[in-house]
């Protein structure tokens, strides 16, 4: 039997707090990804996982496009989206903004040609703290790292017409084999670096 199907959780809990009191456009998730004043892009998250960043980002008003490579990942997915739909209309219209998509990005993101892509891959624990998160253990024990994550990042890079944004511990190394990043934004625990088609570099600390 799988692990409690409360795992992914649209409606309450941190997902809902952050909704309702996270910053809303002016976190820097938003911010790397290219959100502005009048300006909401179309977004593909590449690695789904518990779909936390993608409903938030249609919380914003973005239409996401979710890929999830795990069977039962997706599953959890689908039943808290289906859930959140119908709790109440605000929750319906924000879920109608995302589409949840099975299988490897590598193979999907060519033939999607998305102009914004949101990679966050699983990388090696950093501590004790991340690792009693039921959230994460729950990630960890179903899909475990993404040894694959270059190749992902190298695919994305090809089929993206205006920015990759890679989620990412704050202090740690930059993925192996890549370009520098464009720019980054630099939160207190992670940072997202940013890869414009064309963009000049700087550095923006949140």
């Amino acid at each position: 039997m799988m692990e409690s199907r409360h795992k992914v959780d649209f409606i309450g809990g941190s997902v809902g707090y952050r909704r309702r009191f996270g910053g809303g456009r002016g976190q820097a998730l938003p911010k790397a990804l290219g959100f502005r004043p009048g300006v909401t892009p179309d977004i593909v998250d590449a690695t789904a996982g518990l779909g936390r960043d993608a409903f938030l980002l249609a919380s914003l008003g973005a239409t996401v496009t979710l890929i999830e490579r795990n069977g039962e990942i997706q599953t959890l997915l689908e039943e808290a989206m289906v859930q959140a739909a119908a709790e109440s209309p605000e929750l319906a219209e924000i879920i109608a903004r995302m589409t949840l998509l099975k299988g490897d990005a590598r193979d999907i993101l060519p033939g999607l040609r998305p102009e914004t892509v949101l990679i966050d891959p699983m990388h090696p624990p950093r501590g004790k703290t991340a690792l009693v998160k039921n959230e994460m253990r729950l990630l960890r024990e179903r899909v475990g790292t993404d040894p694959d994550c270059a190749e992902l990042m190298r695919v994305a890079l090809e089929a993206t017409s205006k920015r990759v944004v890679v989620k990412w511990p704050r202090r740690a190394d930059p993925i192996a084999e890549l370009r520098p990043p464009s720019h980054q934004i630099i939160g207190k625990s992670t940072r997202y670096d940013v890869f414009m088609m064309t963009a000049p570099v700087t550095t923006d600390r949140s």
